[in-house]
């Protein structure tokens, strides 16, 4: 699945999840809260991506995503996918297959998923106020060059870095400090998991059930049969995934923030 959709679904998921929340168990946030929930868990949606490195001091190739912060993203990336390939080649069984990259092992895991959203919120906690700036500064580059990808592309990594300072800063700045944070891991784990579950429909799979060995393969990738998978890239992804995504993201914000807007349609959700 390519990277803008990855976005949009994070956004989407935690919109929709925040909608029930709200509705089913009388949970509700800050309009500011909100957008920093859709942010990072649309920037999490593209974080295992980060495992696909490219050339570092050519500023070149790479996941979209590696590139949201220039040569200091490719090189993050760089060091997550070598680190992916390494855990790979510590684990492997006899029939799991040689690899040279690391592209969609460890970093599509649920430990890695549990992982990364348990240490969020261990560093929110633990160093509070440049710990929470430093990942929103981190996740929201991600979430711009996710879901703003032509602008990205055309503004060049300077200006995604800029904005993704200035949003973090001011994010930080009006957020209150007795709730939020731990909502911030959380949304980390949430965006991971629903980018490993958009792996899943396309026909490379992940290895969801990892470190669970099967018939000798620890590395099993699991997806959907090949007659019924996603296409990357295809118009049911780009067109008809994308549309349902935008309806539901944009349908749960509304019945979040201004609720009689869909009353005064008839809209029930």
């Amino acid at each position: 699945m390519m990277g803008p959709s990855h976005a949009l679904s994070g956004a989407a998921v935690w919109l929709a999840g925040s909608w029930a929340l709200d509705h089913f168990a009388d949970y509700h946030q800050s309009p500011l809260a909100l957008a920093v929930g859709t942010a990072v868990c649309a920037g999490g949606a593209l974080f295992p991506d980060l495992d696909l490195s490219g050339k570092v001091t050519r500023n070149q190739g790479g996941a979209t995503v590696a590139r949201t912060f220039g040569v200091f993203s490719l090189f993050v990336a760089e060091v997550i996918e070598k680190i992916s390939l390494g855990v790979y080649y510590a684990t492997k069984l006899s029939r799991d297959p040689r690899r040279n990259n690391g592209h969609r092992t460890l970093t599509h895991t649920l430990p890695f998923t549990a992982l990364v959203g348990w240490g969020t919120t261990t560093l929110c906690a633990a160093y509070g106020k440049w710990a929470v700036v430093s990942i929103l500064f981190f996740m929201i580059g991600l979430a711009l060059r996710g879901l703003f990808d032509e602008w990205a592309e055309r503004a060049g990594w300077v200006i995604v870095t800029l904005a993704s300072a200035a949003a973090a800063w001011y994010t930080f700045a009006n957020l209150p400090g007795d709730r939020g944070y731990p909502m911030i891991g959380l949304a980390v784990g949430v965006g991971c998991v629903v980018h490993i579950l958009g792996d899943m429909i396309t026909k490379a799979g992940v290895p969801i059930l990892w470190p669970i060995p099967i018939k000798r393969r620890m590395w099993t990738m699991i997806g959907l049969p090949n007659s019924i998978a996603l296409r990357t890239g295809s118009k049911a992804e780009v067109v008809v995934l994308r549309a349902v995504l935008t309806a539901v993201a944009v349908l749960a914000a509304v019945g979040l923030v201004a609720p009689g807007v869909l009353r005064r349609f008839d809209i029930e959700i």
